[in-house]
């Protein structure tokens, strides 16, 4: 069945984007264009997503945080290598 009749984007597909570690419409959006055009399919693609378990939020909540102080950040000046 076409959740997003704009660019024939079928739930299987969502599911699919959804396996691969799309977790949120927008990342769905990124990844097939859904919902990108009317925005009739948002709420169906968040439907599909649910509140279910998203390996990439899994993923962040594992690592340590990364915070780094003022006095540890490298400074860098217009012109310096990135």
């Amino acid at each position: 069945m076409f959740v997003c009749s704009c660019f024939g984007i079928t739930e299987q597909q969502v599911k699919q984007h959804a396996a691969d570690g799309a977790c949120t419409p927008r990342q769905i959006a990124s990844a097939c264009k859904a919902g990108t055009d009317c925005g009739g399919c948002v709420r169906r693609i968040q439907a599909l997503l649910g509140r279910g378990a998203c390996p990439r939020r899994e993923q962040i909540a594992e690592r340590p945080p990364v915070l780094v102080t003022a006095a540890e950040a490298p400074v860098r000046r217009l012109g310096d290598a990135a």
